[in-house]
């Protein structure tokens, strides 16, 4: 079709931006997995591509066509943002903020006001990367934009400006491979300018099919390409590739640069005050979090570990991959050595969101009890989690099993059942998911027995059935200092709790055998409680034997050292962790409390 045949179209409305933009994301979507094919750069993680099109589908998922071109390119441009993931889709998600922002209150937009946003917009983009590099996305759309705003003139046709602009953006994408070195050496072009061109090749192929019918099945279509494989480097430098969203932000860029540059690299920062997007590799998220925890609401986290999905691709030590949650404690080293695949479940402090054990460490969770006002909340591990860690996992191992805290306790083990059945016949491989019926150092001893099955070799039924004959052998004891946390997480009643501070009872919470918490037993303070504890372990001790303990604590060392010299006496054993006990717990035994795991033979 040429230009001629085209109706021209002189001012864009809401609803023509709207399906342009459906037009050019159905286009990324499509051609995702060349994208991730191709990425060598900022880091070969072979991610472009799935990033690109997670951070577009977000509008083709939510958003409707609104007639005003203001409306909708203000609805595409905060989407965008919300839902950006990696470099690529943070810089695509901040040249359409930049755009909108740089947009008059127009129902209807000239070719000339057009390309003088997108012309202003290409600032944006420069001020998000802490390093920009030319030969990358950044370029090709500063090029793309300056033919837009070069031509504002001579061309009154949307249609033509659109389609003429095709070899500059070609010309500009082969040009990146001579300007980086690495994309020399790979001899492949940069992945987001592909991704970038690929975007306006789809509006012109709107253009000139005009087949409106083919985008309004885009949405279903999507979804097919959510769960695709991503590439992961072999050598990885910052563990967790971090990103996060922070609302009403109390600094500027220039202040949260220097801020992010101690943390690590690859730092992008899109959005403005009152919403902004930020990506960077870290090997401390908890520790940059904790600093930004005042600049503004932590309205969203995220942090892949780099590390761990490296081994999976190349370094993987047995066929079967073992999965739990963040509820599970255990030392870190262990968790290391055995390759334990670990989600983490959401804590919630008020408006402020984290991840267990990542973006917050039971340290900075217990002095954060302390210091804040909003008592916390955790949050399960949702399905799409499972699904895409265990997509990962499905490519590269024989069989999954997976092990979470009680269902009596979260809904985390019947997200990852779901998830379970779907990728098991996807990939037509076993997917086994066990409810321990506990939590803590209990789940963590079935998970620490599990690992070693799977490193003596046993067969993925045998182990599933010894993991389930463990999960019946767990008993944890956690010895409460003070009821107040119990009282401001609903356990118990306030009046009762009141009543039982006036009568100086601590309570011994456990976890009965179908895996609810309890009160075990209670006694006059801590002390007490502890020597109950140990008298009842030593009675039991009798009867069965102890393959192997924790002891877990709320801050409290002491308590834990106790614990830990009354049980090497009993059992002539050395503990299989001594931690920190995990957040979800501590949040209502509260700080001070202390535990003892065991799992009997």
């Amino acid at each position: 079709m040429t230009f001629e045949t085209l109706v021209p179209v002189n001012e864009m409305d809401g609803r023509r931006l709207y399906y342009t933009f459906i037009a050019g994301a159905r286009k990324v979507i499509e051609h995702q997995v060349e994208l991730n094919k191709i990425n060598v750069f900022p880091v070969n993680d072979g991610d472009t591509g799935t990033n690109l099109a997670s951070t577009i589908r977000a509008v083709v998922d939510s958003l409707h066509p609104h007639r005003s071109y203001k409306v909708t390119a203000d609805r595409i441009a905060e989407t965008t943002l919300v839902n950006a993931r990696g470099n690529s889709g943070i810089i695509f998600a901040q040249f359409l903020y930049g755009m909108s922002t740089e947009t008059g209150n127009f129902k209807t937009i000239t070719i000339k006001q057009f390309a003088e946003s997108i012309k202003n917009s290409v600032r944006y983009i420069y001020e998000a990367v802490a390093n920009p590099v030319e030969g990358t996305m950044l370029t090709v759309i500063k090029d793309w934009a300056n033919y837009i705003y070069d031509n504002r003139n001579r061309i009154t046709d949307f249609n033509q400006l659109f389609i003429s602009s095709v070899d500059v953006l070609n010309n500009s994408l082969i040009a990146t491979k001579s300007k980086l070195a690495v994309l020399t050496k790979a001899n492949v072009v940069d992945a987001g300018a592909r991704g970038f061109v690929f975007f306006v090749e789809g509006i012109i192929d709107f253009i000139t099919n005009r087949n409106l019918k083919d985008l309004i099945q885009v949405k279903a279509e999507t979804a097919l390409f959510e769960k695709i494989e991503e590439a992961i480097p072999e050598k990885v430098d910052f563990r967790y590739c971090t990103e996060a969203l922070i609302k009403n932000s109390s600094i500027d860029n220039k202040s949260l640069l220097p801020i992010l540059e101690k943390y690590g690299n690859s730092i992008v920062v899109a959005g403005s005050d009152k919403m902004r997007r930020l990506h960077l590799h870290t090997n401390n998220p908890a520790g940059l979090f904790n600093e930004l925890r005042n600049t503004g609401t932590l309205a969203f986290q995220k942090a892949d570990d780099m590390i761990r999905q490296s081994e999976v691709v190349y370094n993987r030590k047995w066929k079967i991959a073992l999965v739990t949650d963040s509820t599970c404690d255990l030392a870190q080293d262990i968790i290391d050595n055995y390759q334990i695949n670990m989600l983490p479940i959401n804590v919630n402090f008020g408006e402020n969101h984290y991840l267990d054990k990542i973006t917050i460490q039971p340290e900075q969770f217990y002095t954060l009890l302390k210091e804040n006002k909003d008592y916390p909340k955790s949050a399960q591990v949702n399905e799409k989690s499972f699904i895409n860690l265990y997509s990962h996992l499905a490519s590269h191992y024989d069989s999954i099993i997976a092990i979470h805290l009680s269902d009596k306790l979260s809904g985390t083990f019947n997200s990852s059942q779901k998830a379970a059945r779907a990728i098991s016949k996807e990939f037509n491989k076993p997917i086994s998911v066990i409810n321990s019926k506990s939590i803590s150092g209990a789940l963590g001893l079935v998970i620490l027995r599990t690992a070693r099955a799977i490193e003596a070799g046993y067969s993925h039924d045998q182990i599933v059935n010894m993991a389930l004959k463990w999960s019946n052998n767990l008993r944890l004891f956690v010895s409460v200092r003070t009821l107040k946390y119990l009282v401001l997480g609903g356990r118990i009643s306030a009046v009762r709790g009141l009543i039982a501070r006036m009568l100086n009872i601590n309570p011994i919470v456990s976890i009965d055998e179908s895996g609810k918490a309890i009160v075990f037993d209670k006694t006059f303070n801590q002390k007490s409680n502890m020597e109950k504890v140990m008298g009842y372990i030593t009675k039991i001790s009798q009867e069965k034997t102890i393959w192997n303990y924790i002891v877990l604590h709320a801050n409290n060392t002491d308590a834990a050292q106790w614990y830990l010299e009354k049980m090497e006496t009993l059992t002539y054993l050395k503990p299989a962790s001594v931690v920190n006990i995990s957040p979800i717990i501590g949040a209502n035994a509260g700080i001070g409390a202390a535990a003892v795991a065991l799992l009997f033979d």
